[in-house]
């Protein structure tokens, strides 16, 4: 499944409502250990059919990442009946991302 855009206008559609595990990956464009996290944010997208993988981009919404109460990027959340469930920030390899979907 593609990563889809998370902005204000539909994070209530693709997120807090949303049936599935959301993994909701806070990032920016120039960020270092953000570019080194999306390759593998791409593979759990396509390899795991049963999480939404979505992505904020905090320069764009700003108002996201403060309602998230997100301080550092990458910050990743994961959301279940929309809640969350599990964070985690900076660059984690594949299998923590992994474990913090579990």
């Amino acid at each position: 499944m593609a990563v889809l855009t998370i902005t204000k206008d539909n994070i209530e559609a693709e997120v807090l409502k949303a049936r599935q595990t959301v993994l909701l990956d806070f990032y920016a464009p120039w960020c270092g250990p953000c570019r080194m996290v999306a390759p593998v944010i791409d593979q759990i997208a396509n390899e795991a059919p049963d999480i939404k993988v979505v992505k904020a981009n905090i320069d764009e919404e700003p108002e996201l990442a403060l309602e998230f109460d997100v301080m550092t990027i990458p910050t990743l959340v994961v959301m279940k009946g929309g809640k969350e469930v599990n964070r985690a920030s900076g660059a984690l390899p594949k299998s923590a991302i992994l474990d913090l979907l579990k």
